[in-house]
């Protein structure tokens, strides 16, 4: 890779300097030697004699920060490299030992991505890559590769809730001919940080707080938004993870990133870097928050049965695979180090080359077999695709081979079913704990002079896999390189690209969020960092939190302002053509129009998406012409939330009796507040006149009192959202803040 001018000087990240920050309410004072023979209280509780050197900060003794052998630790935010953007070091023996021990916190559940959710399918390849790759999987267009998808959020145990505010992990494993091809991604493109030795502390920080073990699957607490505000480089991430992209409506309705620069490499050695893109066939879509906060409570699982229903419905859900293909050329004139997971390249700069798709058309045969025991690694790439010297990308090449084996139980997890390549395999390691199986014969070493026969495999250099001879100089040194040094510019593009109703959901998440937290210091931390993303969402979110204006934090690069908008970060503007694979809500009562109920059935079908009847009871409905119809949910156990749209066909006497009901009026009250199409036969007015909005009622709310209407409905519904009704029925809104 051609290298970026070397700057002037090399900026060191050192430890946020927090002295003079009111912590507690006590004044900061200056670090002072303790003596020798002091006792020095841990925060693990036990007293410590001869605690050597410690320093004061924000007016308390704090002891220096050692390795687990008590060695000092100078720098905890930078692994050690080869140049300030060379290759990560492996003697680098402090991030081994600290990324080791996180990797061992949990038996057996992920200590990340706990909560997950797979399925199996193919990868076909419509263009070929042969031209930048040698890899077997990019070859042929029409061949299909077998592929194993495992959906996840990150923050929430096994037992948690699907409709978290989370990233979405986005696993893909391929299994090709030359072995298995892991792409470990995301829903959202970038990361909170930019080097792997601060994803610990990532992760404490966003983990239930461990005094008290909660919040569960929750960011809106104190050390979270401490770490954050503490870390600049995070505020890109941040403005995904405040905007929908973070509570998506499905996981067929998310895109997927592999988030780091990769190579790909052809039959010469030259190397191409690239960026993959899962982009869903479906259109993108998500929900509102107080929608979220309802789903969660009326299904937990929500994100896991759409998966399963769909599949086994037929509508197999699909994705593009899509590739930003640059040379060095670009990386060097790139405004932003393409080394740096917390940025992106936008599309308009390098077009997303569309060339193969993703189907996932099974669900597993036994949940704790194949989505729990799968292994996924980032290491685990193939001939013709090799790593950039990305340090995020590094740390997590040897994190999660070291997660494996113990969340397994040992090194021998690829021989499970779910991890084992599908291609013929020979090597000579052996035994170990949970072996299946063993080479056989007296030889398991090499090299030998047994001959083919017995000898057993031997070296292709040939097909093999070599790594790109990256040239790397510079001194070993722990230093983040300047080019890294941009916090703000991206997360500015990100924030206006995005529509005014996507840049409202934004301040209110970050309202909310830090409404969660107790220390005025950390909300004012924040919003500082936020005045030099849009000066406009900083004093929005300050308003919201009742917050003086602060001081806007110390940039330790002046953020480029007149980055242009991209229109594929937009989720609205991504949205999908038809109303295709979404479900529709219809709350029947007795009684009810049967011509109106069909027609309505009718024009779902034909649109190509499913619906589910609510009903008072779950027994069902007579409809007028005395047809029965089954009940999928009983109202108070079938909200609207878990729609993408509702119709309300009733009699005059089911329409009565509704309006009594506090489920029945929630059903239409909160239908209308997520801004949904809703689809109203004449006699269910009385229920919205009960539930108070039938004087609010807008053109998305649409009538049914002819067959015809019914097709007129489900075409409205494509749209999914009628966003001009956020503005009437949002207290802020409505008051112009």
């Amino acid at each position: 890779m051609a290298k970026k001018p070397a700057p002037k000087s090399k900026a060191k990240l050192t430890p946020p300097d927090i002295a003079g920050a009111d912590i507690g309410g006590e004044s900061p004072q200056k670090a002072s030697p303790v003596p020798a023979d002091a006792n020095i209280s841990f925060a693990f509780g036990e007293p410590q004699a001869d605690g050597g050197e410690t320093h004061q900060v924000a007016g308390g003794d704090v002891a220096t920060l050692t390795t687990q052998q008590g060695a000092p630790v100078a720098d905890d935010q930078n692994t050690l490299k080869q140049g300030a953007r060379g290759p990560a070091l492996l003697e680098d023996f402090h991030f081994r030992e600290k990324i080791f021990h996180f990797d061992h916190e949990r038996i057996p559940e992920r200590v990340v991505h706990a909560r997950g959710y797979g399925a199996h399918g193919f990868f076909e390849l419509t263009d070929s890559l042969a031209d930048v790759t040698r890899a077997d999987i990019f070859q042929r267009v029409g061949e299909r590769t077998p592929a194993f998808v495992r959906f996840s959020t990150v923050a929430g145990s096994k037992g948690s809730f699907d409709l978290a505010r989370d990233v979405r992990g986005f696993a893909v494993k391929l299994y090709t001919n030359e072995g298995n091809w892991d792409l470990v991604g995301n829903n959202i493109p970038v990361f909170f940080i930019q080097d792997a030795i601060k994803f610990p502390d990532l992760v404490h920080s966003a983990k239930p707080e461990p005094d008290r073990n909660f919040p569960q699957a929750q960011t809106a607490h104190d050390n979270f938004w401490d770490f954050i505000s503490l870390t600049p480089e995070s505020f890109h991430m941040i403005m995904w993870t405040m905007s929908d992209r973070a509570i998506p409506r499905s996981f067929r309705t998310m895109e997927g990133f592999g988030v780091h620069t990769f190579r790909l490499v052809d039959a010469k050695g030259k190397s191409t870097f690239v960026k993959f893109h899962w982009k869903p066939k479906q259109g993108l879509q998500s929900v509102v928050w107080n929608e979220a906060v309802k789903i969660n409570g009326a299904d937990p699982d929500f994100h896991r049965r759409d998966l399963w229903d769909a599949i086994n419905g037929g509508d197999f859900p699909e994705w593009e695979l899509g590739v930003q293909l640059f040379d060095d050329a670009f990386a060097d004139s790139f405004d932003f180090d393409v080394l740096d997971a917390t940025k992106i390249i936008p599309e308009e700069l390098v077009p997303v080359r569309v060339v193969g798709r993703l189907v996932l058309d099974r669900v597993v045969d036994n949940f704790f077999a194949e989505t729990e025991q799968v292994a996924f690694c980032t290491q685990n790439i193939v001939p013709g695709i090799d790593f950039s010297n990305d340090p995020l990308l590094a740390g997590r090449n040897f994190s999660y081979l070291d997660t494996q084996i113990k969340r397994l139980g040992g090194p021998n997890f690829t021989h499970i079913p779910i991890n084992a390549p599908k291609c013929p395999m020979a090597h000579f390691q052996q035994d170990g704990h949970m072996a299946m199986r063993n080479p056989k014969g007296r030889v398991n070493y090499e090299p030998n002079s047994w001959g083919p026969t017995i000898g057993g495999p031997r070296e292709d250099p040939v097909h093999g896999f070599t790594s790109f001879p990256d040239v790397a100089d510079g001194p070993k040194q722990r230093v983040r390189s300047e080019s890294f040094a941009d916090h703000y510019s991206q997360a500015r593009q990100f924030f206006v690209s995005q529509t005014p109703i996507e840049q409202k959901h934004i301040g209110d998440a970050l309202v909310f969020e830090l409404s969660k937290v107790e220390r005025p210091d950390i909300r004012s931390r924040t919003v500082s960092h936020l005045l030099n993303i849009d000066e406009n969402l900083a004093v929005a979110v300050a308003d919201g939190l009742g917050l003086a204006i602060p001081d806007a934090a110390v940039a330790a690069r002046k953020p480029i302002t007149d980055l242009p908008p991209s229109d594929p970060l937009s989720i609205i503007k991504n949205g999908p053509e038809s109303f295709k694979g979404r479900k529709l809500g219809i709350l029947l009562s007795n009684d009810a129009d049967a011509a109106l109920f069909k027609a309505l059935l009718k024009a779902v079908d034909a649109e190509g998406a499913v619906y589910e009847v609510v009903a008072p009871k779950i027994g069902g409905v007579t409809l007028s012409d005395g047809t029965k119809v089954a009940a999928k949910h009983k109202i108070d156990g079938g909200p609207s939330v878990l729609f993408d749209a509702v119709a309300i066909l009733v009699s005059d006497e089911g329409a009565s009796l509704l309006s009594l009901d506090a489920a029945a009026k929630d059903f239409a009250t909160d239908a209308f507040a997520h801004c949904k199409f809703i689809g109203i036969s004449a006699e269910a007015e009385a229920l919205f006149v009960a539930a108070g909005i039938a004087d609010d009622l807008d053109q998305a709310c649409l009538p049914l009192s002819k067959a015809a209407d019914a097709r007129t409905f489900i075409e409205a519904c494509r749209a999914l959202r009628f966003w001009p009704r956020e503005l009437t029925v949002d207290l802020d809104a409505a008051n112009g803040e």
